[in-house]
Parts: C-alpha cells; structure tokens; sequence
C-alpha cells in the first residue's frame, strides 16, 4: 500500500466571487448564497464586504465584492451553469461588459485546478480567473478567507499577489 502525503488527501475547495452594484447590494449578494446552497454547494468560509468604485467606468455606482470558500460536488460546467441561472434569478438582465449589474458570481479558483472549457453557446470556463490577480476586490478578501491560498497556475502564494498591488490607491477599497 503506498501511503498518501497529507495534502494529497486533502480536498481543493473553490473559491467564488460575488459582486453587486445594483438595488440592494447586500441583500442581492446574501440571496446569492442563500441560491449556492440551495444547489447542492456548500459555504465555508465568507469574508467581509468590500466596497469599491465600478472599473474601467468610476461614474458607475460602487460595488460590494465578496469572496466565498465553498465545497461541491458538482463539475465546473455545472457549477457555471448553477450560478448563471441564480444571476438571472436574482435579476441579472444582459448588458454590455463591465456595465452595472444586480450579481455577478464568478469562480475565482476550482478545487485548485488549471482549466479551459468551450461551451457550445461561446461561454468559455477558465480556471484560476484569468484576471483575478489583477483585481483588488477579489485578492483582499480572498487573502481574508485563506491566509495561505496559492495560485493554481502561477504557484504564486497570495502574499506575493499582494505585494503587487503596492501602487495601488487603498482608499478606493474598504470593508462595509
């Protein structure tokens, strides 16, 4: 029997995004969790809210972001069709790219795997985010549930992702 190291017994947990900049931010992202766990998706950890200002366009109204530590027993491609329709259950309605938006759910990181999925309707699935470490207000809070989370693709530790951020004006994110 050829015996198993610790951490290859240990199952990855996946990491969402959760953002609101419309109506109720608040309530909209709790009725995003509430949804998650409707469908078979377990939370684990949440962090705080971080509001920042809406990018590339400030004169939007600011967001709420939070970062959720959760467990599932489903694939990517269901875990991506789940959350699209709770988006739309909550009231998500199409817009142009970047534009405000009741939810947004995003999956940041997927059991710590490197993953590219075409789906049929021209949705591509790609795991870690490919712009997650660019992105403040998903690295702090995501630093706030895993002290200790590495990138899957780069094998950067978050405290490394952090440090790059020094140039970066912190009054436009604050908890809430």
């Amino acid at each position: 029997m050829i015996k198993q190291d610790i951490s290859e017994r240990q199952v990855k947990s996946t990491y969402l995004s959760i953002g609101s900049n419309l109506g109720d931010k608040r309530a909209n992202i709790e009725k995003a969790k509430h949804f998650l766990s409707q469908n078979d998706i377990l939370i684990q950890n949440t962090s705080s809210y971080y509001e920042t200002p809406s990018w590339p366009n400030k004169s939007f109204p600011k967001f709420f972001n939070i970062i959720v530590k959760i467990k599932t027993k489903l694939s990517l491609v269901d875990l991506f069709i789940t959350i699209k329709k709770i988006e739309k259950d909550i009231g998500r309605k199409k817009a142009l790219r970047n534009y405000p938006r009741v939810c947004d759910i995003d999956i940041i990181d997927f059991k710590g795997k490197c993953l590219n999925v075409q789906l049929e309707n021209n949705y591509n699935i790609q795991t870690p985010h490919p712009r997650m470490h660019n992105r403040n207000f998903v690295i702090f809070p995501l630093y706030e549930v895993n002290k200790s989370w590495i990138h899957p693709k780069t094998k950067a530790n978050i405290y490394t992702i952090i440090k790059k951020f020094r140039n970066v004006d912190f009054s436009d994110i604050r908890i809430v």
